[in-house]
């Protein structure tokens, strides 16, 4: 039988998409680079939170949607949008997947810790890879140049990978106790 989708379990992928949109445009720093702009940003904060919060299913969605409407909304990344969906959901699939198969072995802050450092690197291997194959193969710049600006962005994005688990993993601790006994409710 067919598990119905409750409207608490919409509610909150509806929430999640929103603070991933709100953390995504609001808390950033812009970093401009030698071929174009890189930024530090929260939004991968609330993507993995949603992966580890709300499972990969429902965190992938709730990171898609949030990161989508972002870019839907800042003409400098309209183009990458249906990449962003398919790259954020990846990176809280990831996270809320193994952060369910290892949840119930104990350790839960280095099991979160884990799955939410697998769901960032997978996001910025993914958006590397992105810009490389766009830079080097389709606009055809040079491979030096390509190279220092994957460099630059992978710095970027390493350091939005470490904030994102380091802020994710206790936020995550704290919520889930809450986020439980709502779902829990009929």
């Amino acid at each position: 039988m067919k598990k119905k989708i409750s409207v608490r379990e919409i509610t909150l992928v509806g929430l999640m998409a929103a603070m991933v949109y709100v953390t995504s445009a609001f808390l950033q720093i812009p970093i401009p680079t030698v071929i174009g702009n890189t930024r530090i940003h929260m939004g991968n904060v609330m993507c993995l939170l949603s992966g580890l919060l709300l499972g990969p299913l429902w965190g992938g969605l709730a990171a898609g949607i949030g990161s989508v409407f972002f870019d839907l909304t800042n003409p400098a990344y309209i183009a990458s949008a249906p990449f962003t969906f398919v790259f954020k959901f990846l990176m809280a699939w990831v996270c809320g997947i193994l952060y369910q198969k290892w949840k119930g072995k104990g350790k839960v802050i280095l099991f979160s810790a884990l799955a939410g450092t697998a769901g960032a690197l997978t996001y910025v291997i993914l958006y590397l890879a992105k810009n490389f194959f766009e830079s080097y193969i389709f606009l055809q710049l040079p491979l030096a140049g390509v190279l220092v600006s994957i460099g630059e962005k992978g710095v970027v994005s390493l350091a939005n990978g470490i904030i994102a688990v380091v802020v994710a993993v206790p936020l995550s601790m704290a919520i889930r106790p809450a986020i439980s006994r709502m779902l829990a409710q009929n």
